[in-house]
């Protein structure tokens, strides 16, 4: 689902405080449009509202995987063409197989904007 906004815009879901803020930064400063949330219900709400070219859901180790999957396919029935990316760690990535793309990050800013804007090619 293509948004309609000249730069690529991004739906953000990180329940962790500290770090959504700072990756929503990095993305705008790296050209996204960005919107985020710090719960599945929020995002879902913002998902209904507005269309998105990914929307990055952040998996926060094998405890969360089971409700980042329930998002991701709540999201896919609603819009199927939608791209979702998971934002984990390699154990978590070899685990699941619900979202179109995953992005594997230790927190490497510059690898974190690369992962988004090979994704978002790739779907062009």
């Amino acid at each position: 689902m293509k948004s309609t906004s000249a730069k690529p815009s991004i739906l953000h879901l990180c329940s962790r405080e500290t770090l959504r803020p700072l990756r929503d930064q990095i993305l705008r400063v790296s050209g996204f449009d960005v919107d985020s949330a710090l719960s599945a219900p929020d995002i879902l709400r913002k998902f209904s509202e507005k269309r998105y070219d990914l929307v990055l859901v952040d998996v926060e180790g094998e405890p969360a995987i089971h409700s980042a999957e329930d998002l991701c396919s709540t999201i896919k029935e609603a819009e199927p063409k939608q791209r979702v990316a998971f934002v984990c760690n390699w154990r978590v990535a070899i685990l699941t197989d619900c979202p179109d793309d995953i992005l594997r990050t230790e927190f490497d800013p510059a690898a974190f904007v690369q992962g988004v804007k090979d994704i978002l090619t790739v779907n062009n």
